[in-house]
Order: C-alpha cells, then structure tokens, then sequence
C-alpha cells in the first residue's frame, strides 16, 4: 500500500504538471522554445529546485524553532518569508541561466513567461507529489490521497508557475529595452513580485482553519491567473502584431509570397499549412519555413528595439536568406 501510495502521488503531480506545461508551451504560437531548453529548466526545477528549498526550508525551520522556542511562530516565519524568498530564487535561477547562456532563444515576454511557468511546474510536481503522499495518502489513505490531489492540482495547480512567471516577464523587459535603468531594475522587480505575491498566498493559507475555507484562498489565487491570462492573450495579440509588421516588407523583398505572408501572419493558418503537410509527406519543410520566417521577423524587432547587440544584423540577413530558399522550396 505504501509502495503504490507513492508511485501514484508521483504519477498523477508529474503527469497534471507536464500537462500544464504543455498548456504553456502552446500559447508560444509562432517561435517554438527548444524542447531541451523546456525539459531543462522543468528538470531543475523538480530535482535542484524543489530539493534545495526542501533541504534550506528544513534547516531554517529547526533553526528558528531553536531561538524561539514556538512551533507556531517558526512555521509561520518559514511559510510566510523564508520560504517564498528560497523558492522564488531557487526556480527563478533555471530561467536566468536560459537568460544569459541562451540569449537568442530569449526575446519575447510570452518566451519569459513559458521558461519561467515550466521551471515553476517541474517544483510544483515534485512539491505536489511529497504534499499527497504525506498529507494525504499517509494520513488517510486514498480518501487522503484524491482530496489533497483534488487541491493542490485543481484548485492551486497553477500557483508555482504565477509567481514565478513575474521574474520571466521581469527578464524579457530587460531583454528587450534599450535602457540601462529597466535592464536592472526590472528582473529585480518581477522577482520581487513573485516573492510578494507567493508570501501574500501562504499568509492567507497559514490563517486558515483547516481546509474548510481552502476554496476562498482558491477564489483570491484564481483571481491572479485570470489577471495573468489576461496578460498572455495580450503578448499574443502584440506578438501576432509584431508578425505581421515585421514581415510586411518581406513579400517585396522577395524572401516569401504575398500567401506565403498571409499563412505566417495567423498562426491557425499555419496550423492549417502543418496539418495538409501531414498528408502529403512535407511537414518538417513546410514547419521550418513557418518558424523560421516568425525568427526572421522577431530578430528583425530585437534588432529595431536593441539595435545591433551581437550581430543582430547579420543573423537578421542569415534568417531572410534562408526563409527564402525555404520558400522557393515549397513552391517547386
């Protein structure tokens, strides 16, 4: 029983996360993020992540029980500053190693947000499986096991990746403006808004009786996630925007058709071209072109807003030319 308590605490907090995670990866509609880039920050978040703030929330628990000699107040210290501040730090670093070690891969708000929810989802179902285990399952059997499955996935399940999300949308500011001040101030802003807001949640919680008012703190996190969709369907519409002006030209140059150019400025008309090249044999032609026209014209907006970077202009060139004779290829 304990065995198979265990392994389905495991399997139902990692298969619920990667689903989540793949909820994320599609609202990336046009530049698709590397799937090992995806798989890394998810990794570090559900070994390095989760396992250092295990290991440090332990310690800083016992040491604050020592000095104070009250339970009580060291659970709430720790819930409510250590551990937001540890947690947030320790998920936030898999994104800034994407930040800096993989800087080309890095250039959208919606790019920020994807590295920074699937990092947070990797913590969140290491978390999730250790919380149904040992406070459900271990306690009260499979009753235990579905209730605590039922809140820590359906009605908190997206509480990692929201705070998280702040410090990747703190780094795609500072990816994409030109000024000094924002480049450093606004990493440090998203993750102190991701601290905040994660200590904001677990104060409420610490106050709660029981679980009988879990579906209130639910309604107050709910509020947040709206607030967040909100601001994705945002980037996408301005990313969709950017698309479009940043290709205009393009049809001109002679880098894709006028079709060609109407297809990549919608992304349920690339869909449509990946699907029909499911059946005739030429998917990965007809999905290199796509993606590659979008990486044309987001390195076209870096370059517009950042300016030459590292060679901006030569990637931009690079891109345009090899969009081109993939889209020569597709019209043999």
């Amino acid at each position: 029983m304990e065995t198979s308590g265990i392994l389905a605490s495991i399997v139902i907090s990692f298969t619920s996360a990667l689903l989540f995670a793949y909820l994320l990866h599609w609202f990336d509609r046009y530049e698709k993020e590397p799937f090992i880039l995806l798989a890394g920050v998810f990794l570090w978040g559900a070994v390095v992540a989760a396992g250092g703030a295990f290991i440090v929330n332990t310690v800083l628990g016992l040491g604050l029980f020592v000095v104070t000699g009250s339970e009580a107040a060291s659970n709430l210290v720790t819930t409510s500053l250590t551990a937001p501040f540890i947690e947030e730090i320790l998920k936030g670093f898999a994104v800034l190693m994407v930040f800096f070690a993989f800087r080309n891969q890095f250039d959208s708000l919606l790019d920020g947000i994807l590295y920074a929810g699937v990092a947070a989802l990797g913590f969140a179902a290491t978390e999730n499986a250790y919380y149904i285990y040992a406070y459900g399952f271990a306690e009260y059997g499979w009753a235990g096991f579905w209730e605590l499955a039922r809140i820590r996935i359906l009605l908190v399940g997206w509480q990692h990746p929201f705070y998280t999300a702040f410090f990747g949308i703190g780094l795609a500011a500072s990816r994409l403006n030109r000024s000094l001040f924002v480049k450093i101030t606004a990493p440090i802003a998203g993750l102190a808004i991701a601290i905040f807001a994660h200590s904001l949640h677990n104060t409420i919680a610490s106050f709660l009786p029981g679980t009988a008012l879990i579906p209130l703190s639910a309604v107050l996190d709910w509020v947040g996630w709206f607030a967040m969709l909100i601001f994705i369907l945002i980037a996408m519409a301005l990313e969709n925007r950017e698309i479009k002006t940043y290709l205009a030209d393009e049809v001109a140059l002679d880098t894709l058709t006028e079709a060609q150019y109407q297809n990549a400025i919608a992304a349920t008309r690339v869909n449509r071209q990946r699907a029909k090249a499911l059946f005739t044999g030429h998917y990965q032609p007809v999905n290199r072109f796509y993606r590659t026209a979008a990486r044309l014209a987001i390195k076209k907006k870096l370059l517009a807003r950042v300016g030459e970077e590292k060679g901006n202009a030569q990637k931009v060139e690079k891109l345009r030319e090899e969009t081109k004779q993939l889209s020569q290829a597709l019209l043999k």
